[in-house]
């Protein structure tokens, strides 16, 4: 059976927003899940507005919310809560992100939901939790990057702390909480009622930053910005050639020797400065001071090509322009590159056999759902015109 079976019968109610809960949501959607994404009837999902756009929709709206089917209803009304309610007794799996306390007060909390489905997967999605002191704190993925010390160690060490390009709290964060849905489902054949599960960024950005943590409690280890260095081993970074730069990855004492015979620079693993992974560390900035020495007089082919051969990991630095367009790229057939709908697949074996189904349109199917669970066309018409009047 392929993986695009392993969810099939399985009904997700996605009530999220931005990007981790979308993304959980997907992952379960392109396994094969019916999820239904429930959107603000006044402009959807926020990321729908967000630039760039593709067709007056926003790029990061598109990436994560493919494969699913758009209910737009006024979550504030009476009708709106009383119809996602009425979908939530079909639901397996019901995944919301609304800040600490806003989905009890819009009556689509977890006692609300578990009222008339009492076998539900209840998982939500804020930034600190809802403990007395997360509750209130809004946050998105810069904000918690900032929070949990990722930012105070980005970037070069004599720049300021950066953010990391990707958003790499929100995407964590939904993998796992696809994770937690995903074995909250497994385990529902062994228990008996509701499960409630909660997926942090905040979780997400220290368990992100795990080895720093264990060595600054555990070993005393003061972690510094680096820029594109490590702090466990050296030379291990990004270093200039003529005509542009190169990462080099030689972390063991082994590798070194290779690096330097390659380089013709035997002189420097005889250097009791540069003797061990120890010492490399402690004279880092001697070290690369004498490696881009070298580097700089030859371009960044000849560099690649040569340390390559000596058996030393080694990388061309891409713009993502040119990582997108490099053959390795091609070959994984990741990314799909279709002029009606570009997607990226899903990292998982097989992945690429997976049927993909544009991102819908606000509210393309809020009809058919609702006549899926039992709206009569009387009732059909008495609520979407409500809703579109943005009661």
């Amino acid at each position: 059976m392929g993986l695009h079976h392993t969810y099939r019968g399985i009904r997700v109610l996605d009530l999220s927003e931005n990007i981790a809960g979308p993304l959980a949501c997907m992952i379960l959607a392109d396994l094969g899940a019916d999820v239904i994404k429930i959107e603000r009837i006044d402009g959807g999902d926020s990321t729908r507005s967000l630039p760039p756009q593709r067709e007056g929709t926003g790029t990061v709206f598109s990436t994560v919310n493919r494969n699913k089917r758009s209910v737009a209803l006024n979550l504030a009304s009476e009708t709106g809560r009383d119809a996602v309610l009425r979908l939530a007794r079909t639901a397996d799996v019901v995944v919301e992100s609304f800040r600490p306390g806003v989905a009890d007060r819009l009556g689509l909390g977890f006692d609300d939901v578990t009222a008339v489905n009492d076998k539900v997967v209840y998982c939500s999605i804020s930034a600190f939790g809802r403990g007395p002191l997360g509750h209130d704190r809004p946050g998105y993925d810069a904000l918690v990057q900032a929070f949990t010390g990722i930012m105070s160690l980005t970037g070069d060490p004599d720049g300021r702390p950066a953010r990391t390009a990707p958003s790499l709290i929100d995407i964590s964060t939904g993998m796992w909480a696809g994770m937690s849905i995903m074995a909250a489902l497994a385990n529902r054949s062994h228990g008996d009622g509701p499960v409630r599960l909660e997926s942090t960024l905040i979780d997400s950005g220290l368990f992100m930053m795990c080895h720093q943590i264990i060595g600054l409690v555990s070993a005393d280890f003061q972690p510094q910005r680096l820029g594109s260095a490590a702090p466990s081993t050296a030379p291990y970074r990004e270093y200039l050639t003529s005509d542009g730069s190169i990462m080099v990855a030689a972390a063991t004492d082994r590798l070194f020797q290779r690096l330097c015979s390659a380089m013709e620079t035997e002189s420097l693993a005889q250097d009791p400065r540069f003797a061990t992974v120890t010492d490399r560390v402690q004279h880092r900035h001697d070290l690369d001071t004498e490696l881009e020495k070298v580097f700089s007089t030859r371009p960044s082919s000849f560099w690649l090509e040569k340390i390559a051969t000596a058996g030393v990991p080694v990388g061309p630095v891409h713009s993502l322009g040119e990582a997108l367009a490099h053959p390795l790229t091609l070959e994984r057939r990741l990314i799909i590159d279709d002029p009606a709908s570009a997607q990226i697949r899903l990292p998982l074996d097989q992945s690429r056999d997976l049927p993909l189904m544009s991102p819908p349109n606000l509210g393309e199917h809020t009809e058919e759902v609702l006549r899926e669970v039992g709206f009569s066309p009387d009732e059909i018409r008495a609520l979407v015109p409500a809703e579109s009047a943005h009661l």
